[in-house]
């Protein structure tokens, strides 16, 4: 049933796309460029709704039988609401913060919590009243971070289907059916809308897309992989997460160091920085996709491998984001620590 509804929500998100790029054109719904965009013409947005939509359509076709059916809906609602007023209207960072918070408030007080984090050989910490920010910062945080990392065409939502084929396929692994449809429901609806989103794009998701993608992805993570004894559950989303949540981090890191606000936008995410290094656009994201990938790869391995085995991935995966970070110059130009050793004991040979 969930993989003719992956194929059917796929069917649906490339029939309704165009009918919601010539919605977004007439309402005004569009996005400009400027100085820190990629895109040169103006582009409509809202593309997040045919994945509203379709999701929606898949949603009620299956009708899962499960108690926490209104949150996740509730949530997910008010988040591409709040989303699809920005595409119109140009909402400032407080009141979309303020829409992700109460999103995520209604979230954790309708019961989906991250209660406990599971680490090797099946122990559990249980984390007591921390439950509700953690929760809290994680929903708000991944939601962020896909729409920080929404800066090209087909880049969030190749991220978000990559995180989501993962999420889906370590569900049904664990027999988890309920997050597995939802996931590959999700999954369905946003590939069909990547045929419309891929480069050239010929419209894009918007915050419409990327919030609601972020909230369910963050939202199913903790359904699927937090809940799980055992896995070690704190490691596991953060990795299939890993380039979104990195690109976060530094950008946040940059702007500290640099001593800027953190909500001022900029052109030193790890997309522009690709750019600069001479990649095409297509290139770019085909990276990412990479990274994404690579990312996705280690998080399954990190279910499987003994404790040796995953200390050697964890390692390996943070001196290639270190090279990456320095590489590209995600945090800035000047930052090479590791590079500079490579120099200084090549020079001393």
């Amino acid at each position: 049933m969930k993989y003719v509804l992956f194929v059917a929500c796929l069917a649906i998100a490339v029939m309704i796309t165009p009918l919601i790029k010539k919605f977004a054109i007439k309402i005004g719904a569009t996005d400009q460029p400027d100085h820190r965009k990629v895109h040169t013409k103006v582009m409509p947005r809202l593309g997040g709704l045919a994945i509203f939509i379709s999701f929606m359509i898949g949603f009620l076709i299956a009708s899962p039988n499960n108690e926490l059916n209104w949150v996740v809906i509730l949530g997910a609602s008010l988040i591409t609401l709040i989303g699809a007023l920005d595409d119109k209207y140009q909402l400032s960072a407080k009141v979309k913060f303020t829409g992700q918070l109460i999103a995520a408030l209604i979230t954790v007080f309708g019961g989906v919590q991250i209660d406990f984090i599971s680490i090797p050989f099946g122990d559990k910490i249980d984390i007591g009243f921390l439950s509700i920010p953690i929760t809290i910062l994680w929903i708000v945080g991944v939601t962020n971070a896909i729409n920080l990392i929404d800066g090209l065409d087909g880049l969030a939502a190749g991220v978000s289907s990559i995180a989501l084929l993962t999420i889906s396929g370590m569900a049904i692994s664990l027999g988890n059916t309920y997050v597995a449809l939802l996931g590959l429901i999700l999954l369905g609806s946003t590939i069909g809308f990547l045929f419309y989103n891929f480069h050239p794009a010929k419209i894009f998701m918007g915050d419409t897309g990327a919030l609601f993608l972020g909230y369910m992805i963050s939202v199913l993570s903790i359904m699927g992989l937090f809940k799980n004894v055992t896995l070690f559950s704190l490691a596991i989303p953060i990795l299939i997460l890993g380039v979104p949540i990195l690109d976060t981090v530094f950008a946040i890191v940059r702007r500290i160091v640099h001593k800027t606000p953190i909500s001022d936008p900029d052109k030193l995410h790890l997309h522009h920085c690709l750019l600069r290094l001479g990649y095409s656009h297509r290139q770019t994201v085909l990276v990412i996709y990479s990274m994404c990938a690579l990312f996705s790869v280690a998080a399954i391995i990190f279910t499987r491998a003994t404790m040796w085995g995953s200390t050697i991935t964890l390692i390996a995966l943070l001196i290639c984001v270190e090279l990456t970070v320095e590489v590209t110059g995600l945090i800035g130009q000047n930052y090479r620590p590791l590079l500079r050793l490579f120099e200084s004991q090549r020079t001393k040979k």
